[in-house]
């Protein structure tokens, strides 16, 4: 099978855990998750099927949205509930100081990625030295919060909605507004709501699809390659120069037919004569034309 398949992650499953299982089910070996989620963590994880694992990293940047809640007056080494707690405050902020720190973090920012995480620093991974109580230094990031939407406030803990994009941490993002707010705050709960324009409303659990696998309709559940970039201006290449496509080569904008006019860096998907979603360009606008992102090569 070729294509995403929508997961609803239960909490205590790893992401690599439900890759494992499945590869079970489906009794295919080629899956891959697009975006990790922590085993405490529920929601929306796309996983990737057959020819679609190329596609893997471009799904994982992809921008998300999550559902958290907040905890405040309480700082753990994990940044979540299910750590050792390090420090407890008492909460003396308003609704009001709440609501300015919140949304002080819309906009990007240079967010240092925890130690409890996948990252990797000299290749080690950060949890495998955390786990050891080793602690080094790391880096800032520069992430970005296109918004939040903060639905209620029952102190100590805040509920809100992150829209944001690759590589940030939600735990984090709550560790430092517990920071900025002077108690510390470490993360309740958090659900991964969407994956750029997947919806968990549109995800199945493990359990349904081990039942639509024993029914034989699990590839009715199956999305297309194609959906993953419906967000992206097109290119068609005309036949006379798919040549040139198929073998990965750059594609100037004379060879075929653009959706829209691209920007310098924009990526576009990229079309056989048939219809037919083959790559993923990017646009080199000093040179004016398109050089090849990620082939698919669907033929």
């Amino acid at each position: 099978m070729d294509g995403i398949l929508l997961i609803d992650k239960e909490a205590g499953f790893t992401s690599h855990d439900v890759v494992a299982v499945l590869r079970g089910i489906l009794h295919q070996k080629k899956i891959g998750h697009a975006g990790t989620l922590d085993p405490d963590a529920t929601g929306l994880l796309p996983v990737c099927l057959g020819k679609a694992t190329k596609c893997v990293n471009l799904a994982a940047d992809a921008d998300k949205c999550y559902r958290a809640v907040m905890r405040l007056g309480i700082v753990t080494d994990t940044q979540d509930m299910s750590g050792t707690v390090l420090r407890e405050s008492p909460v003396t902020v308003n609704e009001e100081d709440v609501r300015a720190a919140v949304l002080g973090f819309v906009g990007g920012y240079d967010q240092i990625p925890p130690m409890y995480s996948a990252k990797k620093v000299n290749g080690q991974k950060l949890y495998d030295l955390a786990r050891k109580g080793k602690e080094i230094r790391r880096d800032p990031a520069r992430i970005m919060i296109h918004a939040i939407t903060i639905e209620a406030i029952s102190l100590p803990e805040v509920t809100m909605t992150v829209r944001c994009g690759k590589g940030t941490y939600i735990r984090t993002l709550c560790h430092d507004i517990g920071e900025r707010l002077g108690c510390g705050a470490a993360m309740k709960e958090l659900r991964r709501t969407a994956v750029s324009g997947f919806r968990v409303e549109d995800a199945v659990t493990l359990e349904e699809v081990r039942q639509f696998a024993d029914e034989g309709t699990a590839e009715a559940h199956i999305i297309p390659v194609r959906d993953l970039f419906d967000g992206y201006k097109r290119f068609t290449v005309s036949p006379e120069h798919e040549k040139a496509l198929l073998n990965g080569n750059a594609l100037f904008l004379q060879w075929g037919q653009a959706s829209d006019r691209f920007a310098d860096g924009e990526p576009a998907a990229v079309f056989d004569s048939r219809g037919e979603l083959q790559a993923v360009y990017r646009f080199a606008g000093a040179e004016g034309r398109l050089v090849p992102l990620k082939m698919l090569l669907t033929r």
